[in-house]
């Protein structure tokens, strides 16, 4: 036992967290196949590292980071010029789906248009709803350099749907 609680197994570890870090890939990759597979690696490289991983205080955090940081690293993902649109993983139960799948397309073709980092700053700010320090943490750089990838990817967003706006896009 660590000063925490009960050490987890890798199972139980993977059960409890797995559909989270689904989520957040197909936040940040912007589809669920490839959610999949960097879900899928980065589970693949925790299963290698599981004796020192299961030690830590919380290890879900770090397999969080460990997907920020696998999907930062991917030089394949999102090459092309095709859009990805993120389809839910979890269906609402009831509510208007036609208007839902709307924003989830429209919030992520804007995301898309971000540099990869300035995306996971806000993904892990906005939908993990975590602080600057943590982010930063997660990333590993200073919690000043979270605040000003935000910021950049705010005022590019907000940019775009100002131009957007102005085409009548909107």
């Amino acid at each position: 036992m660590n000063d925490v609680g009960p050490v987890l197994s890798y199972v139980d570890l993977v059960r409890a967290s797995e559909r989270r870090l689904l989520r957040l890939g197909v936040m940040l990759a912007g589809n669920e196949h490839t959610a999949e597979d960097l879900v899928q690696t980065v589970l693949a490289r925790a299963h290698r590292k599981w004796e020192r991983i299961s030690g830590l205080d919380r290890p879900e955090a770090y397999l969080r980071t460990m997907v920020v940081n696998e999907f930062l690293s991917w030089r394949r993902l999102l090459k092309n010029n095709e859009v990805l649109l993120a389809e839910p993983i979890e269906r609402p139960a009831h509510d208007d789906l036609g208007l839902r799948q709307a924003q989830r397309d429209a919030t992520w073709q804007l995301l898309a248009r971000l540099p990869r980092k300035q995306r996971a700053v806000l993904v892990l700010r906005y939908y993990e709803d975590l602080p600057d320090a943590e982010i930063a943490e997660v990333l590993g750089v200073a919690a000043a350099t979270v605040r000003s990838n935000a910021a950049r990817a705010l005022a590019t967003l907000r940019e775009h749907l100002t131009a957007e706006e102005a085409n009548g896009h909107a």
